[in-house]
């Protein structure tokens, strides 16, 4: 069953989610309801043109900070010291780049217009991060942002217009903050290689909860 959200700021349980990890569909973007949605397991994701979507999936796809994997080549381009790193420079043009970019097996974006406008006002009110990645002629080539929620975060995109790029962003984020918990919410293979992992939606929950309080 897909609950009907209204204007009332609450989720139903999300063990009552589909298969595939829809829960409810409808509401806003507003603050309150996001942060009650992250706080819960639960992220909104939909296409242009459909409605509001909120998912919680079970089993998770998630990133412990202790298992990432960093390949003997990305030391080696690290140590190279081409690129530089920010935090919260250029929120909005990460988040441009990543609805921008073109990725494998997706046509189109998720990040329409009206989900920049809610992880902006995220963003003002200090919740979500971005992480950015300069090349030597001080252009943006990589980049992330998520919401963070003390140990805990919830990768919403990353982007990466030069080699590594993406993948420099994640280190530097597990560097500067001290973090417990990523929530990588939809498998791809890219963070799989880096160390990301399927755990129960059960376990997921309890880890959040530990990690945001």
């Amino acid at each position: 069953m897909i609950f009907r959200l209204n204007h009332t700021i609450e989720f139903p349980p999300v063990h009552l989610a589909e298969e595939d990890g829809l829960l409810a569909i409808g509401g806003d973007l507003s603050v309150e309801r996001l942060l009650l949605a992250y706080r819960s397991g639960i992220f909104p994701w939909y296409s242009a043109g459909e409605p509001i979507l909120w998912h919680s999936p079970d089993p998770r796809f998630v990133l412990f900070p202790h298992h990432l994997k960093v390949s003997k080549s990305m030391h080696q381009w690290i140590k190279k010291k081409k690129h530089h790193v920010t935090f919260n420079h250029a929120f909005k043009e990460v988040i441009e780049h990543c609805s921008a970019i073109e990725r494998k097996d997706q046509d189109g974006t998720w990040i329409v217009d009206e989900m920049k406008e809610a992880y902006i006002s995220l963003h003002e009110k200090g919740v979500a991060i971005s992480v950015e990645v300069w090349n030597e002629s001080n252009e943006l080539v990589g980049g992330l942002y998520g919401v963070l929620l003390h140990h805990f975060f919830a990768g919403e995109s990353m982007f990466s217009k030069e080699p590594n790029c993406s993948k420099w962003a994640l280190i530097c984020l597990l560097e500067q903050y001290q973090l417990r918990l990523i929530d990588c919410q939809v498998y791809t293979e890219h963070l799989e290689s880096l160390g990301a992992e399927m755990i129960d939606r059960a376990d997921y929950l309890g880890l959040l909860k530990q990690a945001i309080t």
